[in-house]
């Protein structure tokens, strides 16, 4: 071994004498699906020579903790809806640092790149846990912290029945939410009530729908008449009022459920016009100020719980109830919650 590593290597030594950047490395150690087998086999055989031992951090050999959590920051892919991550990581932020904890935010592109940067941060920043948000079916990232014993916790049900018996999470029940809609709308006289959600394939449209459809089960109407009164469309405002124009054109409905506040907004831009109520999705600061009915996610509860279940996996804190929590939302009524024009 050369003079210049006669002190503990470094991931920058290890890079520099493989020729390579310093993720690289990083993304050899713990994430190695994502690198090419050649350079792979360069970076091992640097880290042997070297002598390079990884952090106790990144094997959950931990000594003591850094207090710091770790969340990826999702891009905002609409300017409504992106409040509802905002709200929650800013309760996030608070609950955690009530409790003498910091949260560290990360970018990543996907969630091949997040498993990666989950590699370097637990080597150079010994992060004692991260929070997920945006769960989706076959969620390698979860996999991916459960197989090296890193804590974590999700905002949202990993989804598949047979894992959500798994690992810690906390969740809003949307489908008690938009039921609790289409109840209210109900009292209000309706009878015709539309859903205006997003295309087939998102599990957390699906928990919404579901919550609408077994609010209506009862109402007398066919199968088709219920296929005409939902329709699915990316989600937006603009996208959200050509679904509503659809739904007027093809079910005659008199009032409107849809799947988030950005939906709603365009929903309402055509149905003012037609005298139809309309009900949305996440009670945004947007929907407040518009006068827009909306299920409200209890986020402060749900960052606090989050927080909570990390704690317990920590060994610090009390003894949490359940690994797994799902909490319900509350409607709150505003001007868009109009009775059914008289006949």
């Amino acid at each position: 071994m050369s003079s210049s590593t006669t002190t503990r290597p470094t991931l920058e030594i290890v890079a520099r004498h493989a020729g390579v950047s310093r993720q690289t490395v990083s993304n050899a150690l713990n994430a190695p699906h994502v690198v090419k087998a050649a350079t792979l086999q360069r970076v091992r055989a640097s880290i042997d020579e070297l002598g390079y031992r990884p952090s106790s951090a990144a094997r959950q050999l931990r000594t003591r903790r850094s207090r710091v959590l770790g969340l990826r920051l999702e891009p905002v892919q609409d300017g409504i809806n992106g409040a509802v991550l905002d709200r929650f990581l800013h309760a996030l932020t608070d609950s955690a640092q009530e409790r003498g904890y910091r949260v560290m935010l990360f970018t990543a592109a996907d969630d091949r790149q997040e498993i990666a940067r989950y590699g370097e941060l637990l080597d150079t920043d010994d992060l004692d846990a991260f929070v997920l948000t945006s769960t989706h079916r076959d969620d390698h990232r979860a996999a991916w912290l459960t197989e090296h014993g890193i804590p974590f916790v999700t905002f949202g049900r990993p989804w598949a029945a047979q894992d959500q018996g798994g690992h810690p999470w906390v969740d809003v029940d949307g489908r008690s939410g938009t039921q609790a809609a289409v109840a209210h709308l109900r009292e209000l006289g309706h009878r015709r009530i539309a859903f205006l959600g997003w295309p087939e394939g998102s599990d957390l449209g699906a928990d919404r729908a579901a919550g609408w459809l077994t609010g209506m089960a009862d109402r007398g109407l066919s199968t088709r008449e219920l296929q005409r009164l939902r329709v699915g469309v990316p989600d937006g405002v603009a996208t959200g009022a050509q679904g509503t124009e659809r739904l007027l054109a093809d079910a005659d409905p008199t009032a409107i459920v849809a799947a988030s506040d950005s939906l709603a907004l365009g929903a309402l831009t055509v149905a003012r016009r037609n005298r139809v109520a309309v009900v949305g999705f996440d009670d945004t600061p947007v929907a407040a100020a518009v006068g827009l009915s909306s299920v409200a996610q209890p986020l402060t509860a749900a960052a606090g719980a989050a927080v909570d279940l990390l704690l317990a996996q920590l060994g610090e804190g009390g003894p949490v109830p359940d690994r797994q929590v799902l909490l319900s939302p509350h409607l709150v009524r505003r001007a868009t919650s109009t009775p059914p024009p008289a006949h």
